[in-house]
């Protein structure tokens, strides 16, 4: 089935039936002809003959001569038959036995044959004798005026001629049939088997390899093909080659982006995402109870909507979505194929670092402005109270000056700690590192807190697990965030509560953990606590027992990343807070 479908199949059939078709009707015509010719070339034979017999009978004075050399002149399978002026007739001998000898008186009887005497004119017949088993060709010539010389044969002798002729030319026929099937596969073949090269590299080239090459083989048209074949292919290498690096260059730009990027087609199906935009997908996913897996690349309902319209709009749009506490930014442009929208592209941004960095902006010299504003007030009244001699004893003015005191110290404080920060924030903090004796260091920390946490009725414990005592750090600043982190937990935790001091040494990080079981930080409060100002206490009431200025565990982190550490916060609603923070070991 396949070699018909074949172009080798295709031509050598077609090339066989022309063949075939040509010899068909050359093969009647030839039979035709030598059909037409063996019986036209005997009888022009015969009536030489019988010519050449009646012009011997009419000049021969001797009869018997006539005879005897009629008999050599005629053929020795045929016969010869004298009919004379008197009636007398005469008949030749016949090496063919089954041609009989014409009898006078049917010679006479039949009017065809016996024009030749009555009308004195040649004549050439084909028909039975007289037996009706033998088919002859007769032919006769006048002799004198009512005699006749008529030469006849039987038919048998022309049909055998015809068979081997014939024979001769279907021999002719198949063995040109035969070489026409050799010559037809032989130059299908050859014609073919370059375009079987090709298709074969065809093949190769649909399964990416461009390397293939067609040999040329000829120099016609064929030849030509496989040349353009080789130089499409390597073109085709080297547009495919092109179109890879600007794929990769561009997965690769897309990849690194710190932005987010999606592209959709009309159907709302995700193309193309890049890390970040992949977080986004599965923060919108969980925000919205959907299965990612079972989407199977759909775009979420909010983006479905947003999409369906820039595609309808035909128009940019611009969206801010809020998902699990973050802000993101989304830029959806449409994608155009010519005139038609064929899909969108999505950028997307995160952009809670600067809201919430605008948001401290703003609120900065707002909580400077809220810090400052108490001292001040007090400052400004109790001065005026002794200026205008409200107190009037010694005491009432101590009593005042002191309060004054306090609050320019408090005013210090908070001066310096912004000093501090800012100096950390713009990298200029710089580290003393010297060699502390851990035990030492965190025993005396402890005591000075011991008075402050029976004052506030907390027990305060210390857990040590030691395996190396000597460390390199800063001690002050180091002592700076634990004070901060251990004054935080009671000040915090409310009577007959625990503060938990952890300590963990050992040859590569130093670990420490402050926990309380006191009133715990909000949920949403918790990725702002490191913030400049922060306060869980939102009043901000004049408790002295929480009192603050916020700044604390912002400069606290600030030292610890300063010692290439990290410090983490976890807390629950009237559970209790643990900070924890972590410094890789120096070596001096």
């Amino acid at each position: 089935m396949m070699f018909w479908r074949s172009v080798v199949g295709k031509l050598a059939i077609t090339i066989l039936l022309l063949v075939s078709f040509v010899l068909f009707i050359l093969t009647v015509l030839l039979l035709e002809f030598f059909e037409n010719f063996h019986v036209d070339e005997a009888e022009k034979d015969m009536m030489q003959t019988a010519t050449k017999v009646s012009i011997m009978v009419e000049q021969y004075d001797n009869q018997e001569l006539a005879l005897e050399t009629a008999e050599r002149v005629k053929d020795p399978a045929s016969r010869l038959a004298i009919i004379y002026e008197d009636g007398t007739s005469w008949v030749s001998q016949s090496i063919d036995n089954d041609l009989g000898k014409l009898d006078t008186q049917w010679l006479k009887k039949e009017n065809d044959l016996m024009g030749v005497i009555t009308n004195g004119e040649n004549i050439k017949k084909q028909l039975f004798l007289p037996d009706g088993n033998t088919e002859v060709m007769i032919v006769g010539t006048p002799v004198s005026q009512d005699g006749a010389v008529f030469v006849y044969q039987s038919l048998d002798i022309v049909n055998q001629t015809k068979a081997e002729t014939t024979k001769i030319i279907f021999l002719a026929a198949g063995i040109a049939i035969i070489l026409t099937t050799i010559f037809a596969f032989f130059l299908s073949t050859r014609i073919t088997s370059p375009l079987i090269k090709m298709r074969e590299a065809a093949f190769d080239l649909t399964r990416g390899e461009f390397n293939t090459k067609v040999p040329i083989l000829t120099h016609d048209e064929i030849g030509e093909l496989a040349m353009a074949f080789n130089r499409m292919g390597r073109q085709l290498k080297f547009h495919i080659n092109a179109l890879r690096q600007e794929k990769e260059q561009l997965s690769s730009i897309v990849s690194s982006m710190a932005d987010g990027v999606i592209t959709f087609n009309r159907n709302s199906d995700m193309l193309i995402t890049n890390p970040p935009a992949e977080r986004f997908i599965e923060n919108l996913y969980y925000e919205n109870d959907m299965d990612s897996s079972e989407n199977n690349n759909k775009a979420p309902i909010p983006l479905d909507e947003i999409l369906t319209n820039v595609i309808h709009d035909e128009k940019e749009a611009i969206h801010e979505i809020n998902l699990q506490g973050r802000t993101w930014v989304m830029i959806m442009t449409p994608l155009y194929d010519q005139t038609y929208v064929r899909g969108a592209v999505a950028v997307i941004r995160d952009m809670t670092e600067e809201r919430r960095l605008d948001k401290l902006r703003k609120d900065f010299i707002a909580n400077v402005s809220h810090e400052l504003r108490t001292p001040i007030s007090m400052l400004q009244g109790y001065s005026e109270a002794i200026v205008d001699d409200v107190a009037e004893s010694r005491e009432d003015k101590n009593e005042l000056a002191q309060i004054i005191h306090d609050e320019s110290l408090r005013m210090g404080r908070l001066v310096n700690e912004l000093l501090d920060l800012a100096r950390m924030e713009a990298g200029h903090i710089q580290l003393n590192i010297e060699n502390v004796n851990v035990e030492k260091f965190i025993e005396r920390i402890l005591k000075k807190f011991k008075g402050l946490a029976d004052e506030s009725d907390v027990e305060l414990n210390l857990i040590k697990h030691i395996s190396t005592d000597q460390i390199y750090i800063d001690q002050d600043r180091v002592e700076q965030v634990l004070t901060n982190l251990i004054d935080n937990a009671i000040r915090h935790t409310n009577e007959n509560g625990k503060v938990n001091v952890i300590i963990e040494s050992n040859a590569t990080d130093f670990n420490v953990s402050v926990n309380d079981n006191g009133s715990g930080i909000p949920e949403d409060d918790l990725p702002f606590v490191f913030e400049r100002f922060y306060k869980a206490d939102k009043s901000r009431t004049k408790n002295s027992k929480k009192k603050g200025t916020g700044l604390g565990l912002s400069i606290a982190k600030n030292i610890v990343e300063a010692h290439n550490g990290s410090i983490t916060v976890n807390s629950k609603i009237n559970e209790g807070t643990t900070f924890s923070f972590k410094l890789p070991l120096q070596e001096k």
